[in-house]
């Protein structure tokens, strides 16, 4: 593990709190000094990292080594720990971040509680670094490759038979084939991790979805 893998794990375990937290608040404070990131990159999951860092690296890019780590956040609810802990009002490190749309007015709120005011809508948002995915990034994923490419991914994925069985259910039926895509990917863990690296590896680079390509090009460049 090198020294800014081990600051996103002592990040996690410090927002997380707990009888750990206060070592974990040392080791990242340390490891902060030590390895000056530039900007932290925050997102609700780890399909979310997988994704930022996939896209990344098909651009020739390092996001660890450039200064830019992403680190998940375990869910939305905990966006105002991981301010608290690393914005202005702890380690005040540059925060950046990716949220769902229905997380849009959490955001908002834990960063104007953080200390991080001028955020009263999207607009607002995108200043500061943070942009929203429209309804999330798996939807975002799906309309930049198109539905046909995307079922072409889950067949080159080994998982063609299982994909057919899933849409061929009673509660699948009446959904468009966009949303049966969506949900086929949440249906076990590790499967959105899966399939955020196998779309971004398959998407054309002139249609990256809009909220990736400008917290690349803007926020963490």
């Amino acid at each position: 593990m090198d020294d800014m893998e081990r600051f996103r794990a002592a990040a996690v375990a410090w927002a997380a709190g707990g009888p750990g937290a206060a070592a974990a608040a040392a080791a990242a404070r340390e490891l902060a000094a030590r390895t000056r990131p530039k900007r932290i990159v925050l997102v609700e999951g780890p399909s979310d990292r997988a994704a930022l860092e996939a896209l990344a690296a098909r651009l020739g890019r390092d996001l660890d080594a450039e200064g830019f780590p992403v680190v998940p956040l375990g869910g939305v609810t905990s966006i105002g720990r991981f301010l608290e802990v690393l914005g202005p009002r702890g380690l005040g490190l540059a925060v950046a971040g990716l949220c769902d749309a229905g997380e849009e007015r959490w955001f908002r709120r834990a960063l104007e509680r953080a200390g991080l005011d001028g955020v009263p809508d999207r607009e607002g948002m995108e200043r500061r670094g943070f942009f929203v995915c429209v309804a999330d990034l798996e939807d975002e994923l799906i309309r930049a490759l198109g539905a046909e490419a995307v079922e072409q991914v889950i067949a080159d994925e080994g998982e063609w038979r299982p994909y057919r069985t899933f849409r061929n259910q009673p509660a699948q039926r009446d959904r468009d084939v966009e949303q049966r895509l969506h949900r086929f990917m949440g249906t076990h863990s590790g499967r959105k991790s899966q399939y955020a690296r196998a779309l971004v590896h398959r998407l054309d680079p002139a249609r990256i979805p809009r909220p990736l390509d400008r917290l690349l090009t803007e926020a963490a460049a």
